[in-house]
């Protein structure tokens, strides 16, 4: 199996809620159309890491950092990006926790607006989203007039509207209710799927995600060592490698 998205040797150090702070990700792989979960308490450094891989934030070190086919680490040493913001506008779609939509834009001018900064307009699978999520009846609407799981839906929807490789969604569930949430990862997998994107969810809750179908994997966090510093890490490689 041929991984979309691989590191090695990855490190990214910051200032936690009380304490100097290290994610560090020895190794991580994803193949092209895989879903997973990656479970931490709060602060164990999730959000982080979904930064790191959305290509919007460097690591600190990284001997290997490849998606797509393109060598990531090379890009950000080059300082190139242009390149990496055109990769992630093209490849990588995002859910961020609150939906995260733009209150000027309608339902469908929120969806299409990921088609538009990728230069892909398609309006018909726009469309076809919002009708397969359930919310085609609020095309015109803006986001101040939906409810909190017709907004998830609506930011599902743009993070799939440009066929991107690889989804990533930021504990997507933190703000709805119990039944909204089991709906709402099942929801994303099943439409990752249907398009043969690669998922990746943070999540607090890992049973929930296990009961959705979602592979799981939960940081080892460490408190602070002799050099003062607490670490979260991550690591997962593909079955051959691991072998």
């Amino acid at each position: 199996m041929t991984a979309l998205l691989s590191l090695r040797g990855a490190r990214k150090s910051y200032r936690g809620d009380a304490a100097p702070f290290a994610l560090e990700v020895p190794a991580f792989d994803l193949a092209g159309g895989e879903p997973l979960a990656i479970a931490g308490p709060s602060g164990s450094g999730k959000s982080t890491l979904l930064m790191m891989l959305a290509l919007a934030a460097p690591p600190d070190t990284a001997e290997v950092f490849r998606f797509a086919g393109q060598d990531i680490a090379a890009h950000w040493r080059a300082g190139r990006r242009d390149a990496l913001a055109d990769l992630r506008a093209r490849q990588i779609g995002v859910v961020p926790q609150t939906g995260g939509l733009l209150p000027y834009l309608t339902v469908g001018g929120n969806i299409a607006l990921p088609q538009r900064i990728a230069g892909r307009p398609d309006a018909a699978r726009a469309r076809a989203l919002a009708e397969e999520l359930g919310i085609g009846a609020h095309w015109a609407k803006r986001p101040a007039e939906l409810s909190v799981g017709q907004r998830q839906r609506v930011a599902i929807a743009r993070a799939l509207a440009h066929r991107p490789a690889l989804v990533l969604a930021d504990e997507p569930t933190a703000s709805v209710h119990p039944e909204l949430a089991d709906a709402v990862l099942a929801l994303l997998k099943r439409e990752c799927a249907a398009a043969g994107a690669a998922l990746i969810v943070a999540t607090h809750d890992p049973d929930r995600a296990r009961r959705a179908g979602y592979p799981v994997l939960a940081c080892e966090t460490h408190p602070p060592g002799a050099d003062g510093v607490a670490r979260s890490v991550f690591t997962r490689a593909m079955a051959a490698e691991a072998a």
